[in-house]
């Protein structure tokens, strides 16, 4: 079965160009998937899991992995300002309405997950079911603090070895089980090249302002009451054995407020599980099998 990519583009509510890419059939009564990125990521990064659910022989169904603005296709916004989790859910809408999606199964990875849950308040009916990849509504400022390091001044690579070889240097310790090859497939996913010559990130460096005010004594809030808003919903979580993002205390917290909650272990990989292994991308499969027979 064909798994190829299409690009598709709208408009955002402020005129900016917003990209996703779109694999699977267009007629599958299965229900769609969306994917939604961490805070610099792409759509891209979710090539792999989305091919495979796309092709699955027993229910194929259509995937859309999102760009939001400011990374990957998407327009860069000029306000930076707007670079901001209910912003950036307005965008996630538009792409879905822009593509006829009323209801989804949504995989969301890191700031992806925070979407997901921010969407269970405001637009519950979208959600069919729920895949948050290691994230949480308690977050551990060790990780945060570590994801602000490394975006806020990020040193620049000319050469794609260069580039491969810093990730590695940067993710290599929760990361131990990576080969060259996979090493080198995140830097032609994290960077793109320059006309100029060189590489570029694939996001707006404007994006470390988002986290300009937080400190070890100003660290997000927790947002239990947005995970909340997940009760109803077919729920798994995925969480990286090495994360310094989200602790085994908070997914065992999460556990306890769901006990029905379908966990993934992804023992050899921090933050955040590339979902490109066999075994979870099986059960992601199987758990979005089980959203289409929960489907009201």
């Amino acid at each position: 079965m064909s798994s190829s990519f299409r690009d598709v583009f709208c408009q955002s509510a402020d005129g900016l160009k917003l990209h996703a890419k779109v694999v699977g059939p267009d007629d599958s009564t299965a229900l769609p998937v969306l994917c939604l990125p961490g805070l610099t990521r792409t759509a891209d990064d979710f090539d792999d899991i989305a091919s495979a659910i796309a092709t699955d022989t027993k229910a194929p169904r259509k995937v859309v992995a999102v760009d939001y603005r400011g990374r990957g296709l998407s327009d860069y916004d000029p306000d930076p300002a707007k670079y901001t989790v209910p912003v950036e859910l307005v965008d996630v809408l538009t792409i879905a309405a822009s593509l006829g999606i009323s209801r989804a199964i949504l995989l969301g990875t890191s700031r992806g997950g925070l979407i997901s849950m921010a969407l269970a308040a405001a637009q519950p009916q979208l959600l069919a079911g729920v895949v948050l990849n290691d994230i949480g509504p308690a977050l551990e400022i060790g990780g945060l603090m570590k994801i602000k390091g490394y975006i806020a001044n990020p040193p620049p690579r000319q050469t794609w070895d260069e580039a491969a070889r810093g990730l590695k240097e940067l993710f290599g310790t929760v990361f131990p089980s990576l080969t060259d090859a996979e090493w080198m497939a995140w830097a032609r996913r994290a960077f793109r090249e320059k006309a100029e010559g060189g590489l570029e990130r694939t996001y707006d460096l404007k994006l470390a302002h988002t986290l300009d005010g937080l400190d070890p004594a100003n660290p997000l809030p927790q947002v239990w009451e947005l995970f909340d808003k997940l009760a109803s919903v077919p729920l798994m979580l995925i969480h990286g054995g090495l994360s310094d993002l989200l602790s085994p205390q908070g997914v065992r917290d999460m556990v306890a407020r769901r006990s029905d909650i379908d966990l993934v272990e992804v023992a050899d990989q921090g933050h955040a599980p590339l979902l490109a292994d066999r075994p979870t991308i099986e059960r992601i499969v199987a758990f979005c099998a089980r959203c289409d027979g929960a489907k009201i």
